[in-house]
């Protein structure tokens, strides 16, 4: 009886710890990672010494270390002081640049640096390449300013004091070396000045553009100086609902985006067609003809420069202006 009671027992005691096998996986960091040694287990490698990004090709940037760290890669403009910025948290490094630009201006022809640094650590690695040709982006280009105003355009400048409307090569363009200004003062007028872009300055009655609102943006690198924050921006997008080749602004749709306030540096502003609105003064408002955001009967874009005039002189900046589809630009 004993036995067969030490022999149930043996049983019983083995299956208690098969059931208690402990998991050889647990969440949390790794301690490796944590108070594993560093070392650069393969140095920075980028791929090429010249790349043709217009002809889509791309540089391949790789690293690896001794355990998962946060990286830091920076890509930058030797001549434009154009940067490129990726980051991780990994053990390796595996990144394609497709010469694309996170802080303005964007990349031009020219040699660029490549730093790769890690956090924590003092050693920081170098390589360099060359851009042959920069990005380019797909897309209805209106404008990159580079070759000048198209003549078809219509512009308007008020008579104030201060006026400055036209093309500026400062050394200061977000793309390429030109960009657009506009400035001035106007005591009488909220409108400082406006340049109206028809679709006929390209040939056409309406922009080439799709009959979806939700694939259509509208994208401009923009420069509100925190010092003139009194001016506004107003870019309006006037629909020819009929296809009689005109816009009657009291039957027809005409969608607006108002921008207020100041900030130092250019920055993209991306606007997607369906969110556009009809604006009354810088307030929603039903629009005048069918209600339709309809980007393939785009008639003509304007852009206007506005501030109060009791308020002085103002300023703003305008460059690439350019239609993508599928997704805001990636400059």
């Amino acid at each position: 009886m004993k036995k067969i009671f030490f022999i149930i027992a043996a049983i019983s005691i083995s299956m208690y710890w098969m059931g208690c096998n402990v998991d050889d996986h647990f969440d949390g960091p790794d301690l490796n990672d944590i108070y594993g040694p560093f070392e650069w287990t393969q140095d920075l490698a980028v791929d090429r010494d010249s790349v043709d990004f217009a002809a889509n090709e791309t540089v391949h940037i790789t690293a690896a270390f001794s355990k998962r760290v946060e990286w830091h890669v920076l890509i930058s403009g030797l001549t434009s002081g154009a940067q490129k910025e990726l980051t991780g948290f990994d053990a390796v490094v595996n990144e394609f640049w497709e010469g694309s630009t996170t802080h303005f201006p964007m990349f031009r022809s020219e040699e660029c640096e490549v730093l790769m640094y890690v956090k924590g650590q003092l050693d920081t690695l170098r390589d360099t390449v060359f851009v042959q040709t920069p990005k380019l982006n797909q897309g209805l280009l209106l404008s990159d300013f580079e070759g000048g105003l198209n003549p078809n355009w219509v512009p308007f400048v008020q008579s104030g004091t201060n006026m400055n409307f036209g093309l500026q090569q400062n050394g200061n363009a977000p793309q390429g070396v030109r960009s657009y200004v506009m400035a001035g003062a106007v005591t009488w007028d909220w409108l400082i000045g406006m340049i109206d872009i028809p679709a006929s300055a390209y040939g056409a009655d309406h922009f080439d553009l799709s009959s979806n609102p939700n694939q259509v943006y509208f994208n401009t690198l923009i420069n509100k100086p925190a010092d003139y924050d009194n001016g506004v921006v107003l870019i309006r997008f006037s629909e020819d609902d009929n296809l009689d080749g005109s816009f009657d602004p009291n039957q027809e749709d005409m969608y607006s985006y108002q921008l207020q306030g100041g900030q130092d540096g250019w920055r993209l502003l991306s606007l997607k067609y369906s969110d556009l609105q009809a604006l009354v003064n810088g307030n929603p408002a039903a629009p005048n003809g069918n209600g339709l955001h309809e980007p393939n009967k785009l008639f003509q874009v304007s852009i206007l420069f506005l501030a109060n005039p009791a308020s002085g002189y103002s300023e703003s900046g305008l460059d690439y202006m350019i239609f993508t589809q599928g997704e805001p630009l990636r400059p």
